[in-house]
């Protein structure tokens, strides 16, 4: 039954995060908070592994997901949930594009969407900072706004900033290790 139940969540995740992967976040917070196979925190981590290994976005966080919840053939059935509607979706307009291409509907539908899957990325960029940057466990008040602030993830972002701006021609992946590096450091440091 929980086969089942993947293939169907990450269907509809597929059919309606528009905007490429990040578009997925909201979609996996509202499903963990539904189904209990995991939490916030852990669509943080899901985030991360999923950014630094090979291929799209939400279908490496399906894959991931499928698995810690029902393993191997969990993650089969996330993964072709979450590719199905696109498959479908993509033949349907190859098909109906060539007849519509001209259509001030279509154009109009294809101006709509832009704004939308921008606003989907930036609420989920900013679901994710905030779960990065600060600690909603500790807040007591704005007497005590402070305590909310992870002071360790802002130095870590504000270094990370700041050697990704000196050296504009640094690959990505060289930053995502010194992340890596950093918090392996500060865990083992206990800091």
């Amino acid at each position: 039954m929980i086969y089942l139940q993947l293939y169907w969540e990450f269907f509809k995740t597929g059919l309606f995060a528009v905007g490429g992967g990040l578009a997925t976040l909201p979609f996996l917070y509202d499903m963990g908070a539904r189904t209990g196979w995991f939490t916030a925190h852990q669509v943080a981590d899901m985030l991360a592994v999923s950014e630094s290994t090979p291929g799209p976005i939400g279908i490496n966080m399906a894959v991931y997901t499928g698995y810690t919840s029902a393993g191997p053939l969990g993650s089969l059935c996330a993964m072709a949930g979450i590719i199905t509607p696109c498959v479908i979706v993509i033949m349907l307009i190859a098909a109906a594009l060539r007849a519509f291409r001209d259509n001030k509907y279509v154009k109009g539908a294809f101006y709509g969407i832009r704004p939308a899957s921008t606003g989907l990325i930036a609420v989920a960029g900013l679901t994710v900072a905030a779960g990065a940057l600060l600690r909603t466990d500790a807040w007591t008040g704005w007497d005590r706004f402070w305590t909310v602030l992870d002071w360790k993830a802002w130095v870590l972002a504000a270094v990370i900033f700041a050697v990704s701006k000196i050296w504009k021609k640094l690959h990505p992946a060289f930053l995502i290790l010194i992340g890596a590096v950093a918090g392996a450091l500060f865990r083992f440091a206990g800091v």
